[in-house]
């Protein structure tokens, strides 16, 4: 855990902390373990089977809470409204330990998503059982049976929500104001709709019927959480070829090797910084990565000449935003990103291309990308242009700010980097064989807001 944040570190170390102590209790619980180890059994074997696999780098670590757990939550919510609040926690410990997870720490994560599954099954169990529920279960009378349950899904999903905003905050530094957002509402409906299977399961259960018929109650489930993980394998391989689309941009035109990652690592922190939603977040990463794609359509000798552009060659790279929209313009999930792929290079004050687009007739997420992408061009080491140290950079946007960019984005720019600094993930792969020499003007435009290069 050596790149989490010490703060991250402490606050994980603390939930772990929390989660012991809710176990604490077991050995003087009275309990039918056989209950414990076969749900605990079926909860393990469950996410090993149908968890679908997190593209590569995607999402923070508190959001893959949500989407591991999210796929068997009947069992665990019976186990709920079965078991007393530390047994029902100790359900979750052997499926969230032996789960699989794409990013490393393995080990960190494992933990951390054990724990905060065993505090929130236990106080939702704690509530459900506070409210009558265990007899509710035992001698159901509809909808009397619905109030601890709706209570303990209630309580599941805000501890969740807490657990989940303090790791974004700290771990991916998200605003603080931003990083809670959201989180609740999205999570309650499937929660809400699990916790209704996990009730079905908890009073079969306790029927003459017994364990078997509660075990019928999975079948449907599986089959709605298949096909919720064949969406995300979709979604994973429109990612790989968003990946490769980048792959071939950056061997293409070498000049900006890497730009694209950064540009989209940029539009990140500011779209952060505006407080948008995750969904919103994710669709400005694709967008800045993708910016350029067109560029795939623009012939490789003029993004490599050495020499200046003519009038001509330069209309025909300032095509490369429409070119790249009629590529991405058959990826439905890219939403809103399509839209700044096609309109990153126009100006508030309407001068820029390929349509002349002035103020708010400029899609957000444009105003959003061309500030990265304008910011990412000075800061980075080309052929025909040196870095700008960043508050340079962030000089020169402000003093365009109102004319060519958006001064909110520039605004959130400043202080993201104020807050956050400035660590690419992605470094220009320019070797200094190719810098201009001292006195050598560039031989391209250089890389001022006002004349970068397209």
């Amino acid at each position: 855990m050596g790149s989490v944040p010490a703060w991250a570190r402490a606050y994980v170390a603390c939930v772990v902390l929390l989660a012991l102590a809710c176990l604490a209790p077991l050995p003087h619980v009275r309990v039918s373990w056989w209950i414990v180890a076969l749900l605990a059994v079926l909860y393990a074997g469950c996410e090993r089977v149908t968890l679908p696999p997190r593209p590569r780098g995607a999402g923070a670590p508190g959001g893959e809470s949500f989407q591991g757990m999210g796929t068997f939550l009947p069992v665990l919510l019976a186990g709920a409204f079965l078991l007393p609040p530390p047994a029902a926690a100790l359900v979750a410990l052997p499926g969230a330990l032996l789960a699989r997870v794409e990013q490393r720490p393995r080990g960190p994560r494992r933990v951390w998503r054990a724990a905060q599954l065993a505090v929130a099954v236990w106080a939702a169990s704690r509530v459900h059982g506070a409210l009558g529920g265990r007899e509710a279960v035992a001698t159901p009378h509809f909808p009397y049976a619905l109030v601890p349950a709706g209570a303990a899904v209630l309580t599941f999903c805000a501890v969740l929500t807490v657990l989940d905003g303090g790791i974004l905050a700290l771990a991916e530094r998200a605003p603080a104001r931003g990083a809670w957002r959201g989180l609740f509402a999205r999570s309650l409906a499937p929660v809400a709709v699990h916790g209704l299977a996990g009730l079905m399961m908890a009073v079969l259960w306790r029927s003459p019927y017994g364990p078997v018929a509660a075990l019928l109650v999975l079948l449907p489930m599986y089959v709605s959480c298949w096909v919720f993980a064949q969406y995300h394998r979709e979604r994973a391989a429109h990612q790989a070829t968003i990946r490769a689309l980048v792959q071939a941009v950056d061997i293409k035109d070498g000049y900006t090797r890497g730009h694209s990652e950064r540009v989209g690592q940029a539009s990140v922190m500011i779209a952060r910084e505006l407080g948008m939603d995750d969904e919103r977040v994710e669709g400005l990463r694709f967008a800045g990565i993708l910016h350029d794609v067109g560029k795939l359509g623009v012939p490789t000798r003029l993004l490599r000449k050495d020499g200046p552009l003519t009038p001509a060659e330069r209309r025909v790279i300032e095509l490369h935003p429409e070119y790249g929209h009629e590529m991405v313009r058959g990826i439905g999930f890219l939403g809103e990103a399509r839209s700044a792929i096609l309109h990153h290079h126009e100006r508030l004050d309407g001068s820029g291309y390929p349509y002349g687009l002035a103020g708010s007739q400029i899609p957000e997420f444009a105003r959003v990308v061309a500030v990265a992408d304008a910011f990412d061009a000075m800061t980075s080491t080309r052929s025909y242009s040196r870095a700008r140290p960043v508050p340079v950079a962030l000089e020169e946007l402000e003093r365009c700010a109102g004319a060519q960019f958006d001064p909110r984005m520039v605004g959130a720019l400043v202080r993201a980097l104020g807050r956050h600094g400035w660590h690419p993930a992605v470094t220009a792969d320019v070797g200094p064989s190719v810098l201009p020499g001292p006195g050598t003007p560039p031989t391209r435009p250089s890389g001022t807001v006002g004349r970068r290069a397209p």
